[in-house]
């Protein structure tokens, strides 16, 4: 098998919904739509919103967002309306305001319009996941 792509999926039981939150919290609007599905670019990056009857468990995040400023990203989103809940810190991490500390990584997570758990992470080296 050859792999010539891939993307990231997040389920939506009202696509017109996620559209609205995609689009409020961060200016996303998707480059193409087919059969209910909304085909985005985050960054270079392929994410496909695709309707789904299933509701996502919420306990692991899908999607992961870096920033340069995860403290000035959360402040906007919490503007908006968007909560934070609050996860026990793994060992050797600290938490201040639901942010994560790990010293090389500063994270937290919210929930999509459609219970999808997503993360903001700021690295303090900068993104790893540039070549």
């Amino acid at each position: 098998m050859a792999i010539i792509d891939s993307y990231t999926k997040l389920p939506a039981q009202d696509p017109e919904r996620a559209r609205a939150f995609w689009r409020d919290h961060f200016g996303l609007e998707p480059f193409a739509e087919n059969h209910g599905h909304l085909f985005y670019d985050v960054q270079g990056r392929p994410l496909l919103v695709f309707p789904s009857s299933g509701a996502p468990s919420g306990d692991h995040d899908q999607l992961g967002l870096v920033v340069d400023d995860v403290d000035a990203e959360v402040a906007r989103l919490r503007a908006e309306g968007v909560s934070f809940p609050e996860f026990p810190a793994p060992p050797g991490a600290t938490v201040q305001d639901g942010i994560v500390d790990l010293g090389t990584l500063r994270a937290t997570w919210f929930s999509d319009s459609e219970g999808n758990l997503v993360s903001i992470a700021q690295f303090a080296d900068g993104s790893p996941f540039r070549q």
